[in-house]
């Protein structure tokens, strides 16, 4: 294919593209091990320029109608729509997930900015009864100012937009980061909003590692930042903005995701929703499922039948329709893979299927220098002293746990981990939906479902070590906007609420 990104590229800054004076990095198809081109390390510096850009930009897009805000973003909607299966390819060539899940990325983008720009003509506030008959009250919000944006590799083109269309259109002006696996999509966002001839310092990217992002956070003028990514780096910035007056955060991290499947369970849902769970985006979404909780009762049967899928379900080319994983997205996700393994042997597990090194065959001609893996699966009685059990891996590592009693004994399990982020439960008996519902510690909850594939309307966030809010859709404007209650008197006397007297006394 002959589509590659012409660099060294720059950073976009107060409506430019700029040259980094930092050091290069590539960016690298994880299929092949080949490079996709060349970019600019962002430094602190460039991070100030960009928030200096963002401030001074600030006020006159603040004093802009949403409606005209959100004009900008239909532009980048339409763009989406219209370059859906080109943006997909890129998506897959960078982070390595097959093709329907890179179109899908896009078509998740373009879900978000409607949502978005569509919500500008809503209706914004809450009217609020005074108790007093002659006063109207009503909530109303404003932009917090400046928002700072660092998002992940697996999502490139949703993720950003998750955090950036709200953002934008709620009158804030935005100083992003992309992640460092993906730059080229970073790059393709950035074109699309100086296409939609976004004014100069109201979206800035700058490209980089780690040094970029904490500079974000480290800078005093960023009023929001939204984060989405590792718990390590999530529970960093809490530590630092969580109880810092005057700045807000909003952080989505991973978990250790799992799926009850009762005794009343529907076999084929539980096969098929486990399998989706696990193995889609090669385990690499923060929502994978890596530990299936099973009834007894149905333990042996699920066992079969979802061990014959994961050593039998298509690893290969992520452009090839008929692949079902992809490969992981670089070197240092295949090492953490093979070390959770081990830890799992280590405590003493039964390997169920152990694909962790693809046969020479199962890897796609040419691509030899790909970051393969595939699926590794084992059972063992539930441990709460487990680390393989409790610890995020964010790859194809799947426990499989029995349990017997009552559904109570299954939420159980199921909660006994630090995270909080999505989960499900299979099961015909409504009793114990409800039950998982009302008892499941997750922010992100399914029934008779895979625990992947949010919808950009729902709030996207976990609890626990998970997250701080939910960065996404109607939820971010909690995060980027501070609201005020405002109360008009309409008479000319003054009058208060709970019968407090308003009569002035003097010593006449």
């Amino acid at each position: 294919m002959s589509q590659q990104i012409q660099g060294p590229a720059g950073h976009y800054v107060d409506g430019e593209w700029i040259e980094g004076g930092g050091e290069r990095f590539e960016s690298v198809d994880p299929a092949t091990g080949e490079s996709l081109g060349e970019f600019y390390r962002g430094t602190p510096a460039e991070v100030e320029r960009a928030v200096t850009a963002a401030t001074e930009a600030y006020p006159v897009w603040r004093d802009l109608s949403y409606v005209d805000r959100a004009e900008h973003l239909w532009e980048v909607f339409h763009e989406l729509r219209d370059r859906h299966a080109e943006l997909g390819e890129i998506v897959t060539r960078e982070c390595g997930k097959e093709i329907s899940e890179g179109k899908a990325d896009v078509t998740e983008a373009w879900h978000m900015v409607e949502w978005a720009a569509g919500n500008a003509r809503h209706p914004h506030g809450d009217v609020v009864p005074s108790e007093i008959a002659s006063k109207d009250s009503y909530m109303r919000r404003s932009p917090r100012g400046v928002v700072g944006c660092i998002t992940p590799w697996n999502f490139p083109v949703a993720i950003p937009f998750w955090h950036m269309a709200v953002a934008l259109v709620e009158g804030n002006t935005v100083v992003w980061k992309p992640a460092e696996q993906t730059p080229w999509c970073g790059q393709v966002v950035a074109e699309m909003l100086d296409d939609a001839g976004v004014p100069p310092g109201v979206f800035n990217m700058v490209q980089g590692f780690g040094e970029a992002g904490n500079a974000i956070v480290e800078d005093d003028r960023v009023d929001t930042v939204l984060f989405t990514g590792s718990a390590e780096v999530g529970h960093s910035i809490a530590d630092k903005l969580g109880g810092e007056p005057g700045r807000e955060v909003a952080l989505e991290m991973g978990g250790k995701n799992a799926i009850v499947i009762t005794e009343h369970a529907d076999l084929d849902v539980a096969v098929h929703s486990a399998v989706m769970s696990a193995f889609k985006t090669t385990g690499q979404r923060c929502v994978s499922a890596e530990r299936l909780i099973v009834h007894e009762a149905v333990y042996d049967e699920f066992k079969r039948r979802f061990v014959d899928l994961a050593e039998d379900v298509a690893v290969g080319d992520p452009l090839d329709e008929s692949t079902f994983m992809g490969p992981v997205v670089d070197e240092s996700q295949v090492e953490k893979f093979h070390e959770y393994n081990r830890l799992a042997r280590e405590e003493g597990v039964d390997v169920l299927v152990d694909r962790a090194e693809l046969d020479e065959g199962e890897i796609p001609d040419g691509s030899a220098d790909g970051y393969w893996v595939g699926p590794f699966v084992y059972e063992t009685e539930y441990d709460p002293e487990m680390r393989c059990l409790k610890e995020e891996v964010f790859g194809p590592h799947v426990a499989l746990i029995p349990y017997s009693g009552a559904i109570e004994r299954a939420v159980e399990i199921h909660n006994d981990v630090p995270y909080g982020l999505a989960g499900a439960i299979v099961s015909e008996n409504y009793r114990q939906l409800n039950y998982y519902r009302d008892h499941g510690e997750v922010g992100l909850a399914y029934a008779n479902l895979p625990c992947i594939g949010a919808e950009v309307q729902l709030p996207f966030g976990g609890v626990k070590k998970s997250g701080k809010g939910a960065p996404s859709a109607r939820e971010v404007i909690e995060a980027v906007t501070e609201r005020t209650a405002w109360t008009l008197n309409n008479s000319k006397d003054i009058e208060m609420a709970q019968g407090l007297s308003a009569d002035i006394t003097t010593e006449e």
